[in-house]
């Protein structure tokens, strides 16, 4: 603990007060200023969260005790990576009846067709999931032309074997830099840690936030990702799997 001390006018040292409380009138203000990364904004009523085997096994039963509308699960990444805890979490998360959606890392250096059926194969989608997500982060030594085409090879190969669009997850600094002012038609996953909402080059509006990754929850061990949806639950429903659109890659 800090000991504040000043003078007196004689020379000796005594405690100061004054000084005690403006410290703590600063690290209170300083405290308010930084409350956005303690809270998970509840502006926005539609909240969920993301995992994969990073979390280990999840109390799922714990975690949907709180305030939980969608969970997205980490599915595959490159052409031949599963998540070895995705089928655990899947069909958890269907059993409690909470909106799920599965993501694909993408590995630009990979071949884009080889990654999409990697995904196809593992990923048994159904009727009111959330569309599959394209995770994209980095260009792996590959430019920004090549990076779009594989891209849009896999885009294309999950909406014909599960007849929905996909979302396409990055952060807000890889969008503006290497994905404004393409793929208009697919809705946006942004990451920003920030107290405001993503900010993109293009102008368009972000679907999904993923607001902050040192998230807590009963049942989780260590931090999770923190996400809201722009909309209603009546929204995020209209966004899912429908009916003559499902297909089962059982």
């Amino acid at each position: 603990m800090f000991n504040y001390r000043t003078l007196n006018k004689k020379g000796k040292i005594v405690n100061s007060v004054k000084h005690i409380t403006l410290l703590g009138v600063f690290l209170l203000v300083a405290a308010y200023s930084c409350d956005w990364l303690s809270v998970r904004l509840h502006r926005f009523g539609v909240r969920g969260i993301d995992v994969s085997h990073y979390q280990s096994a999840i109390q799922w039963e714990e975690v949907f005790k709180q305030d939980i509308d969608f969970v997205f699960v980490k599915a595959t990444e490159g052409n031949h990576l599963s998540d070895s805890l995705f089928a655990r979490n899947w069909e958890a998360i269907q059993a409690h009846g909470i909106r799920r959606g599965a993501y694909h890392f993408f590995r630009a250096s990979v071949p884009a067709e080889e990654q999409a059926l990697n995904f196809i194969r593992n990923v048994p989608m159904e009727e009111g999931d959330l569309p599959p997500v394209l995770d994209v982060e980095v260009l792996d030594g590959l430019t920004k032309p090549e990076v779009l085409a594989r891209m849009q090879t896999w885009l294309f190969m999950a909406e014909i074997a599960y007849g929905v669009k996909p979302i396409i997850y990055t952060n807000q600094k890889f969008y503006n830099t290497n994905l404004a002012g393409y793929f208009s038609s697919y809705p946006l996953w942004i990451a920003r840690y920030n107290s405001r909402g993503p900010r993109l080059a293009d102008g368009r509006k972000w679907t999904f936030w993923q607001h902050r990754d040192t998230g807590r929850l009963p049942g989780i061990t260590g931090n999770v990702d923190f996400n809201v949806f722009r909309g209603s639950l009546v929204e995020l429903e209209t966004l899912c799997m429908k009916p003559k659109l499902a297909v089962s890659m059982r």
